[in-house]
């Protein structure tokens, strides 16, 4: 699964940390997700869905290889 977290966040003009402390996680997280070693859970998914105003497909999608 890729999704468009970096991008997103650069349009907002925050960092991993700022980002990571709107919705509650770890910037470790944030850098995971970013880099496609983490999935997110639904309710992740959501609350950045909700803070970027994008919906959950428009900010991951699935590969053919997934």
């Amino acid at each position: 699964m890729r999704n468009r977290i970096k991008v997103e966040r650069a349009e907002l003009d925050l960092t991993q940390d700022e980002l990571a402390k709107r919705i509650g996680v770890s910037r470790q997280t944030i850098s995971s997700i970013e880099k496609n070693r983490y999935v997110p859970s639904t309710i992740l998914a959501l609350k950045l869905s909700a803070l970027f105003n994008k919906s959950v497909n428009e900010l991951f999608f699935i590969e053919e290889t997934d």
